[in-house]
């Protein structure tokens, strides 16, 4: 992505500015009644991000098909560099031509628009107004990758000494999308011939090396050896016990187009606090933006990048800390997306690496739900 292009950098959750109006004079968008010239630049997007939404005012119809449409070609465009940027375009219907040349916008775009609500950052209405952001961002970056690309090839690292969770955990690896993945698999004091390995390994349909490591080991020696059997041009660092979406891969691809960062990650947003039986969410940790920290399970770099920090240190705790301290103090640049498709679990704390009471998760949640309630990102049944 060309500098200067729109992105999500700076995307606001709560909006303070009501929905405003995307139309057209002949082929030149205008933006909430301000002219914009095409193609659009990061800067014009700066003056929307307190918007709670733009609504698509199409160019009429002066023929036959889009052909026949003065400034069609201009209008997708426009619209899809709004997308692209997570602008929260929507319209009520799409005329005839849109549909036929681009179907998935179409419905993509009447899919959500703005409600009656009360701006707080407790607001479910702005989690639904960041999902749609999310979905136009992936539909935009699909329509303007390069057909015939090769797939990306991933390796996906993990380090488990619960059997009990694998089963869990390699479902979600293999139904992730849009990415060509491998697992290596660093199995901490626990046997590969344990029952719940083999069941949960005999099941998995990509390609998987298991590393074996004793439980003297320390945790971050195991990842380091695991990561050491990746072929993959990517790393991505996965947790045993947590929820990822179906195209959580897919968005750590996409968030490192368009930042051009060395190592991305999600924010550390939804908790399921197993104890208690309750979801919470966060809002702390801002998102899409430059940081140094992102959710230790979500850590995503180039393989060589990755080899030339100097990978995971052979430490018991804080590994997932001390990488992003390494990198950030070597110069890596580090950008932190969207957390709408992970979930973090959380049991007590002696059972975590990162320990924290769950009452911390308590005081510092924005929502709190009772159950297992992530984001729609997550596609639950």
């Amino acid at each position: 992505m060309a500098e200067g292009d729109p992105t999500p950098l700076g995307y606001v959750r709560t909006p303070t500015a009501d929905p405003a109006e995307l139309s057209f004079s002949g082929a030149r968008p205008l933006l909430a009644g301000q002219a914009a010239g095409l193609p659009l630049t990061a800067a014009d997007i700066v003056p929307l991000r307190a918007l709670e939404g733009l609504r698509v005012r199409w160019p009429q119809a002066g023929g036959a098909g889009a052909a026949g449409t003065a400034g069609a070609t201009e209008a997708l465009q426009t619209v899809h560099a709004l997308a692209a940027a997570g602008v929260p375009v929507h319209a009520d219907d799409a005329p005839a031509w849109v549909k036929e040349a681009d179907p998935d916008l179409a419905a993509l775009l009447a899919s959500w628009a703005p409600g009656p609500r009360e701006r707080s950052v407790r607001s479910v209405a702005d989690l639904r107004r960041e999902e749609h952001s999310l979905r136009l961002r992936r539909h935009a970056s699909r329509a303007s990758a390069t057909t015939g690309g090769a797939t990306p090839k991933v390796s996906v690292v993990m380090s488990s000494k619960r059997p009990g969770l694998l089963a869990s955990a390699l479902a979600q690896i293999a139904r992730q999308r849009h990415a060509e993945v491998e697992l290596v698999l660093g199995l901490h004091g626990v046997p590969a011939s344990h029952e719940d390995v083999r069941r949960a390994v005999a099941g998995f349909p990509l390609p998987l090396t298991v590393v074996e490591a004793d439980e003297a080991t320390p945790f971050g020696q195991v990842l380091h050896e695991a990561a050491a059997r990746a072929s993959g041009d990517d790393i991505a660092k996965w947790d045993d016990d947590d929820w990822y979406s179906p195209e959580h891969l897919s968005d750590l691809l996409m968030a490192r187009a368009y930042s051009g960062a060395d190592i991305v990650g999600t924010a550390a947003e939804f908790f399921y606090l197993e104890p208690l039986n309750v979801t919470v969410r966060r809002t702390d940790y801002t998102s899409e933006i430059w940081s140094d920290h992102v959710a230790g399970g979500t850590i995503f770099l180039a393989r060589e990048k990755y080899q030339e920090i100097g990978g995971f240190e052979g430490v018991s705790r804080g590994v997932d800390a001390q990488l992003l301290k390494t990198a950030h103090a070597a110069g890596a640049r580090i950008y932190r997306t969207q957390g709408l498709g992970y979930v973090l679990r959380r049991s007590v704390a002696a059972g975590h690496t990162w320990q924290l009471p769950l009452a911390h998760f308590l005081r510092v949640s924005t929502n709190q739900w009772r159950g297992f309630r992530p984001s729609r990102i997550l596609e639950t049944p």
